[in-house]
This record gives structure tokens, C-alpha cells and sequence, in this order.
């Protein structure tokens, strides 16, 4: 086993024995609640402060109450989560963690401003299964546009130097209010952005920001454009594409500047090069490329969590329509590099054997949120 793996491992049993221990692990204090919180972790749905519930997301309900003037999200951890795996099960205690570590990186001007877009947290509770935040009266995104990827790279390459890998974009866990904001941090790990790809360490350089964001949002709206333009849906890819590609060039500089290593410095620079001579030729390619690696991966997060929804089918439907017709492609553009069997009826093997355990796993209507 690598040194990545092991460390991803070590986590990963670190936090499962920290919950198996019952120890506490608070953030604030509960004089500054607007309600005890004891009450606050009761909460059932039904009392007059609670003005709606998201019960959408697969490892928290999360409640709007009304309190004290103003408007609070109360975040309410599913025991057992619905995400059964380990990194699922540990995700509420992560969050907490990661919550801790924010704070502290938000009390120097700085980092606060370059920061802004995470959300807050007042109140958070380990054992008490909660966590309180001012409410973002946002939305979510069907379509991006370019203030709101210029904003969500800036906080994502802001996250990366800070040594924070998000792994988890989920439409449900970025809301636009006037910015983008971020909230949710159940899989927000801690890395050195010097020596590692993200909190894998060296062992998977396929994950990367703007491989997070695509694979759990953005071609998820893309697959819904599709089907109106895919012109629009291209020209959409090539938009955020090049807002990547300046973002990485800015990360590129400043990693350098401190000293990453030859490894980081050279990845980066192969990632940049590949988009940079898509964009400057043909990128439709690059978006088979990109949306089928997307569609794959995504699905076999939901397969592996057994947390699968509508999307999950919608996302295989996509898939086996590339495999059946556009197969020369998939193979041209290098989307199928890493396939354990590339042609074409091992791949729509492959891909019934997905959607019978897709199909298995429903989740019912729920959304693909965090």
C-alpha cells in the first residue's frame, strides 16, 4: 500500500475510532445560541421557530428556524448516515473538524476576505448531532455563469493554499446569495498542496478542483443543456474551462513561489498544457473526454455509497449512449485511457451491471446532495 493510501487510511481510522470512543468535539459556545442546545438537537419539524425542512441531503436534515430576529440553518446529522461507507459515516465529525480549522484560518484579515464564501458556524455539536449557521438566503445554480465560476474557483484555489481539498461540489453544497457560498464540509480533508495532489496524497492526480466541480455539478447541468443545445452546452464546457485555466495558472505561480515540488509544479503544468491545446483547437474532444470521466466517476461514487438517485440513471443513460454510438471518439479523445476493458461490449457490459445496482439502490426522489 502506498504512503497516500495509508494516510487517507489513517484518517479514516483515526476518525471512526474517535466516534466509536463517544468523546465530544463542540465548536462555541451554548450561551450563544438562540435556543439551547439541547432543545435545537430535539428538534422534530413541527415547532412554530422552524420555518421549512431540506431533508434532501443524504449524511443531515437541515432545518430553516427562526430565532432571535434572524434566520438560522440548523443542520441535523442522520444517525445512521445514508451513505454507507466509511468516509460517510465519519463525514458529521469531519465536518466539525473542518469547521474548526476555517475558523481559525478566518481570523486573519487576509485569509477572512479571501474566505468570505464560507459560511459561518455558531454552534456545533458532535454528540448533540447539530450544527448552527447563519441561513444563506441563496439558491442553487442550473446554469453558470462566469462571475459565479470566477467566485467558486477563487474560493476553491483559496481552500487548495490554505491545505483544504473539497471533494464534494454537490449542487446542494453551493448556493449563489450575490456570491457563491459554500457550507457544507463533510468531505473537506487537510493536505499539503507542496507535496500532494489532494488528500489522497500522490495517488490519484486525476482529482483536482476543477475535476471535483465537474464531475459533481457542472455536468449535471450540462446533461440538462444538452438537451435543449448542445451548442450551448459546448460553449458553456469552454466558458469554464478557461476560467480553470486562469485560476490554475495563479495557483501554478504561488505554489511555486513556496516552494512546491517538482511533482506538483510539473502536474499542474501537463493539466494546464492539455487544456490549453484543446481550447486553442477543436475542445469538443476534451469535453467527451471530461464528461465521460465525469458521468463514470460520479456514478461510482453513488454506487459505492449505495446512495444512488434519478441522476445516477440519467447520468448512465448519457454514458451508454456515448459507449453505443460515439465509441471511435471515446477512444480518439482518451476518455476510456483508463478503462480496465475499452471496447465497446465490455463497456456496455460494464454499464448494465451499473444500472441494475443503480436501479437496487434508490434513494427514492432525493437530489445528489451532501
Amino acid at each position: 500500500m502506498s504512503t497516500a493510501s495509508l494516510t487517507a487510511a489513517a484518517r479514516r481510522q483515526a476518525q471512526l475510532a474517535f466516534l466509536a470512543s463517544g468523546t465530544e468535539f463542540r465548536l462555541g459556545r451554548a450561551e450563544d445560541c438562540p435556543l439551547p442546545p439541547e432543545q435545537l438537537a430535539a428538534v422534530r419539524g413541527d415547532e412554530p421557530w422552524v420555518r421549512a425542512c431540506l431533508d434532501d441531503g443524504l449524511t443531515a436534515r437541515v432545518y430553516r428556524v427562526q430565532l432571535a430576529g434572524r434566520d438560522w440553518a440548523l443542520k441535523v446529522a442522520r444517525r445512521p448516515c445514508r451513505v454507507q461507507n466509511p468516509d460517510g459515516q465519519a463525514s458529521f465529525l469531519n465536518e466539525l473538524q473542518r469547521r474548526r480549522d476555517l475558523a481559525r484560518l478566518m481570523r486573519t484579515p487576509e485569509q477572512a476576505e479571501r474566505l468570505a464564501g464560507i459560511v459561518p458556524t455558531q454552534y456545533a455539536s458532535l454528540q448533540q448531532g447539530i450544527a448552527l449557521s447563519p441561513w444563506v438566503e441563496g439558491r442553487r445554480i442550473e446554469r453558470w455563469d462566469e462571475r459565479q465560476l470566477v467566485e467558486l474557483f477563487d474560493l476553491l484555489i483559496a481552500l487548495l493554499l490554505a491545505g483544504l481539498f473539497e471533494w464534494d461540489l454537490a449542487p446542494g453544497n453551493t448556493l449563489d446569495d450575490g456570491r457563491i457560498r459554500l457550507f457544507d464540509f463533510g468531505y473537506l480533508y487537510p493536505f499539503d498542496p507542496l507535496r500532494q495532489y489532494n488528500s489522497d496524497g500522490l495517488a490519484s492526480p486525476g482529482f483536482h478542483p476543477a475535476e471535483r466541480f465537474e464531475t459533481r455539478q457542472l455536468f449535471a447541468c450540462l446533461l440538462r443543456l444538452e438537451q435543449q443545445s448542445e451548442a450551448w452546452a459546448l460553449a458553456d464546457f469552454e466558458l469554464e474551462k478557461r476560467i480553470a485555466l486562469d485560476a490554475y495558472q495563479r495557483l501554478h505561480r504561488e505554489l511555486t513561489a513556496r516552494g512546491a515540488s517538482e511533482t506538483v509544479s510539473g502536474w499542474l503544468s501537463d493539466l494546464m498544457r492539455g487544456w490549453r491545446n484543446a481550447l486553442g483547437g477543436d475542445p469538443g474532444g476534451l469535453y467527451l473526454q471530461e464528461a465521460w470521466r465525469s458521468h463514470w466517476l460520479d456514478v461510482k461514487d453513488d454506487l459505492s455509497g449505495q446512495s444512488c438517485t434519478p441522476l445516477t440513471l440519467q447520468r448512465l443513460a448519457w454514458l451508454r449512449d456515448k459507449a453505443t454510438a460515439l465509441h471511435a471518439d471515446l477512444l480518439a479523445s482518451g476518455a476510456l485511457a483508463n478503462a480496465r476493458n475499452p471496447g465497446r461490449d465490455a463497456l456496455l457490459d460494464e454499464l448494465r451491471q451499473a444500472e441494475a445496482q443503480a436501479i437496487r439502490w434508490q434513494l427514492g426522489d432525493t437530489q445528489n446532495a451532501g
